[in-house]
């Protein structure tokens, strides 16, 4: 395991995409943004530091304002390679997650899939404390990488089945507007949200979303969000979550062609913002374990 990357000009590069960028491809921007302020928020002094650190100094600090930036470089020659690292692909109706089956790219490449890029990049972050003498890694990268992968791996239809791409050839109607399936999970939802409840305050949804896992609905559940014995499998335990709410949710009372409206947003949106809380939670999890000062007691892989 250990996917090599190099960022020469990383800077230039970021600037590039900020003023560029095509439109994204997960978790719409509104759900990176939220997922990496909500881990954000949960560092611990030595993650934070470190953070800090990574992120060129035009982003002040904010984790948050190059959370989408995988999506936006993924067709770029240079990083077409990671353009499968975004999703699962599983035997349609297994409702199952397998990392040796499905966890590979073209010609059979391991690992490559959101699960096993979670993985890979954790990976190279605990390096960061060897400083600037291992240059294996752009660690700036990699941070980014993990941040974003992280919400991907938390979208249930993220792990979906391979015939439909995940629910991207099954076109629907989102209330009056033409989609499909995946797009509903990735963004329609999570805008209709915004609009209907929060007059477009993703600030006020941020709030909402902290308050309900601090003292709301899922305060009795958030202990067990970080529960990760071993942060190089946990990204499984992850996958196999989503590809069970794609089955149960995502895919569940869907006709292709149909329209969906009230019903199927009011279930589902609280599946969207709980995934989203969780992807944040976990990801400080994952980063504080990691830049933390025990980060030699992680077992790594071989």
């Amino acid at each position: 395991m250990g996917l090599n990357i190099h960022g020469e000009g990383f800077s230039l590069l970021l600037c590039l995409v900020l003023v560029s960028a095509p439109g994204a491809w997960s978790w719409s921007k509104e759900g990176h943004v939220l997922t990496c302020r909500i881990a954000q928020d949960l560092l611990e002094p030595a993650a934070a530091e470190a953070v800090q650190n990574l992120l060129p100094p035009y982003v002040d600090g904010d984790l948050s304002a190059l959370c989408v930036w995988p999506d936006q470089i993924r067709h770029w020659y240079k990083y077409r390679w990671t353009s499968p690292l975004h999703f699962i692909d599983t035997p349609d109706d297994a409702c199952s997650f397998d990392y040796a089956r499905d966890c590979h790219g073209p010609k059979g490449l391991e690992d490559m899939c959101v699960a096993g890029a979670i993985s890979n990049f954790t990976m190279q972050l605990m390096h960061y404390r060897e400083g600037s003498s291992d240059r294996r890694y752009n660690l700036t990268e990699s941070l980014l990488f993990l941040s974003h992968f992280m919400g991907d791996v938390h979208q249930p239809m993220h792990v979906g089945f391979t015939s439909d791409k995940g629910g991207n050839t099954i076109d629907l109607r989102w209330f009056r507007h033409k989609s499909n399936l995946h797009h509903v999970w990735d963004r329609e939802i999570i805008l209709t949200s915004l609009a209907d409840f929060y007059g477009k305050d993703m600030d006020a949804l941020q709030e909402d979303l902290h308050k309900n896992f601090t003292a709301g609905i899922w305060s009795d559940d958030i202990s067990s969000w970080g529960d990760c014995d071993n942060l190089f499998s946990c990204p499984v335990k992850y996958a196999q979550e989503s590809i069970s709410l794609a089955c149960k949710y995502g895919y569940g009372g869907v006709t292709e062609g149909e329209t969906l409206s009230d019903d199927y947003f009011n279930s589902r949106m609280p599946i969207v913002m709980k995934r989203i809380a969780q992807g944040g939670v976990r990801l400080a999890m994952a980063l504080n374990r990691v830049f933390g000062e025990h980060n030699q007691d992680i077992p790594r892989p071989t």
